[in-house]
């Protein structure tokens, strides 16, 4: 059969569908997003300077890409601050599930509109044959800025200027136009508190700006790919079940089958927890700020946990002296030696004095 007497060619030959126009208003595309579930949301081209890191990922996954749609989602604050950190890893899990369905609903939305669109995941699944290089997508967090979703605190987090910190995430790419893309907001909504500094167990932020990438990762992460690697590598290395158990307590091996099981748990977040930063959130740290440091800050302060960090580093120091009811696990982040030798000379591991 010739490819023109084909029914499906001929039906569409036949329907004269009108040519999709490649433009589309912003105030038309806010309210499908918001429809769609987003709580905020920002438009920014793919040639926007402060997008540039993202360009070349972004026509790989999508040739002939032109727009971000940058969406975020509030989480449940209470959640995030609780001490038990099963509250605040089933809110980042529900927030992620649902912001991955948003972004999914839009780019269908889209598509059905006659345009093409992709979502990376919010987080997780990532292109792990590029690890430990550059295993995301999209970096959801410059798209969030360049598109006015907020700014970075010395957390590292990006802080809407509404919903404070207390968000997640996600973007679609789409090759549609926006009539009247967005621009960065004119001010930080940080406070510059430091009471992330103050939470965080491995002394990953410091007062003055610095962050050790290492400490966050090597503890915040222990129950993701580079605890997993270790984990793993402690198994094979044990001569025998007491030998495993000399180096892994049962509760350990306990919350590693969880995290294997019900998707992997952070261990802390706490500078997210802490930060009063937000419209929506300052309110009772305005109103008394000993009661805030009392209620959230201190109860993540003073709970007893295992503290997971590289051996003989400014984390073990800090664990140590700041947190001496906290106990300091020596371990290894999972990263090959030169990738931890390269993230050492591009950011050194600062000392927390």
């Amino acid at each position: 059969m010739r490819l023109d007497d084909h029914p499906t060619v001929q039906r569409v030959r036949a329907s004269r569908q009108e040519p999709v126009d490649a433009l589309i208003n912003a105030d038309r595309l806010r309210d499908l997003c918001m429809e769609a579930g987003a709580d905020d949301v920002g438009f920014v081209s793919i040639d926007a300077a402060e997008a540039a890191s993202e360009r070349e990922q972004a026509v790989t996954a999508l040739p002939g890409a032109q727009t971000y749609i940058a969406i975020c989602l509030r989480m449940n604050r209470d959640n995030v601050r609780a001490p038990q950190r099963s509250l605040a890893n089933s809110e980042f899990h529900q927030t992620n599930d649902e912001i991955d369905q948003v972004a999914r609903r839009i780019a269908r939305a889209l598509q059905d509109a006659g345009h093409r669109a992709v979502y990376p995941a919010a987080g997780f699944p990532q292109e792990m044959d590029e690890f430990p290089g550059r295993a995301w997508v999209i970096a959801h967090k410059v798209i969030a800025e360049a598109a006015g979703l907020g700014r970075m605190g010395i957390h590292r987090n990006v802080i809407h200027p509404r919903f404070g910190n207390f968000i997640l995430l996600g973007t679609v790419i789409t090759d549609a136009l926006v009539d009247r893309p967005d621009s960065p907001i004119d001010f930080n909504p940080c406070l510059e508190c430091k009471l992330c500094v103050a939470a965080c167990p491995v002394g990953a932020i410091t007062k003055d700006g610095g962050f050790d990438f290492q400490a966050c990762y090597t503890h915040n992460y222990r129950e993701f790919m580079s605890g997993f690697t270790d984990f793993v590598e402690t198994i094979a290395d044990s001569d025998d079940r007491e030998d495993y158990r000399a180096h892994v307590p049962p509760s350990e091996s306990a919350s590693m089958w969880q995290s294997l099981s019900y998707k992997p748990s952070y261990k802390a977040a706490y500078c997210m927890a802490a930060c009063p930063a937000g419209e929506d959130v300052i309110g009772p740290y305005l109103a008394d700020r000993k009661e805030h440091l009392t209620t959230v800050v201190r109860p993540l302060q003073d709970k007893q946990e295992p503290v997971y960090v590289l051996p003989d580093s400014a984390a073990e120091e800090h664990v140590t002296k700041r947190f001496p009811h906290k106990t300091a696990r020596p371990v290894s982040n999972g990263l090959p030696e030169e990738v931890n030798a390269a993230l050492e000379a591009l950011g050194p591991r600062p000392k927390n004095t």
